[in-house]
């Protein structure tokens, strides 16, 4: 196994936090659990298959990447996604042959970092009830609220994925990462 370079740190909000920095926790908190579970990992430990599941960490590593920058581009600022994200990818971003793990961590902590960049760019100017960019098929836009509880309900699925899977190749349990 490799030293994890992903961050896992988590910033307890204060007790009596207002909506937006515990909804911004409670995504973060997702992500540093996730982060735990998949980092420090070498690329046989990755790829690996968990019968009768077809996943691989790898592919929930690639797949939460896309959906970060899906949200981002898309929900939050009405852009197309750029790279590495500009061919059709009909596997949803599972597709993972040959991807190290260097490239595997850097993709998926880019796309939360230009996540947390939106978020901080458009939050202080209206807050979790401003409009997404994105329009459903009916013309409506979710709000952000909305936007932030889909991205925190696919870390919510998927860090169950990791956490066994995890346990299946080392053994390593538990709920949050340990902090410095």
């Amino acid at each position: 196994m490799e030293k994890n370079l992903l961050d896992t740190s988590i910033e307890e909000p204060a007790m009596d936090a207002g909506e937006v920095e515990m909804a911004l926790f409670a995504l973060d908190r997702s992500r540093a659990q996730f982060a735990w579970k998949v980092g420090g990992l070498d690329a046989e430990a990755l790829h690996r298959r968990h019968p009768p599941s077809a996943m691989t960490l790898a592919g929930l590593i690639k797949h939460l990447a896309l959906v970060e920058d899906e949200r981002t581009c898309v929900d939050l600022l009405g852009r197309p996604l750029g790279e590495p994200w500009t061919k059709a990818d009909p596997q949803g971003g599972w597709a993972v042959d040959g991807d190290s793990p260097e490239e595997l961590y850097a993709l998926w902590q880019g796309a939360v970092d230009r996540s947390r960049a939106a978020l901080a760019e458009l939050l202080p100017h209206g807050g979790l009830d401003q409009r997404s960019k994105f329009r459903t098929r009916d013309g409506e836009s979710p709000n952000l609220r909305r936007v932030l509880t889909d991205l925190h309900d696919e870390y919510a699925r998927h860090v169950g994925h990791a956490d066994l899977f995890r346990e299946a190749i080392d053994g390593l349990v538990g709920e949050d990462p340990p902090q410095a």
